[in-house]
């Protein structure tokens, strides 16, 4: 099964900025943990991060789901500067109700400047039929609430020039 979750919203920055925090910025920053979703701490193997091809390993914080230390693996897909990235999680290391990846597109569209359109799309591929109706709750409810969360944390990065960890 596959749920896909779409936002949009308007940042008021430069095209760069709106392009390139939530990929190349502190990703602690970006994802602090939400109910369930533990806050992530840090990441390791990412040298080559910020590239098509490029892995990274994700650590995170304890919480009620995750026992804390190495939890997933980050892959970019697809970079075309200034418009989109395509990126992928997987090799979750906890049980994730049936989830066996994460598909994320970060998009941008310039509307006038400083006035940049930002479509945030999260595709969660499950693969147990039994859970397919948790599944589809889980990213209609909690997923969409944690991802306006995402876009929240890096508006406000992109805003204050948070320095790029990665180019």
């Amino acid at each position: 099964m596959v749920s896909t979750i779409t936002l949009t919203t308007i940042y008021h920055c430069s095209l760069e900025r709106a392009f390139k925090t939530p990929l190349l910025c502190d990703v602690t920053k970006v994802h602090t943990g939400y109910g369930l979703m533990p806050k992530i701490t840090h990441c390791t193997d990412d040298e080559n991060w910020g590239k098509p091809g490029a892995t990274k390993k994700v650590f995170a914080a304890k919480s009620l789901t995750q026992k804390g230390g190495f939890v997933s693996v980050d892959r970019i897909l697809e970079r075309v500067e200034n418009q989109y990235w395509k990126f992928q999680v997987d090799q979750f290391q906890s049980w994730m109700l049936g989830f066996h990846k994460f598909i994320g597109v970060w998009q941008t569209e310039p509307l006038a400047p400083n006035k940049i359109l930002v479509t945030y799309t999260y595709t969660l591929h499950a693969n147990f039929p039994l859970l397919y109706p948790l599944n589809w709750l889980f990213a209609k409810t909690f997923w969409r609430i944690y991802m306006k969360r995402v876009l929240e944390n890096v508006r406000q990065m992109a805003y204050h020039n948070e320095p790029y960890q990665y180019e």
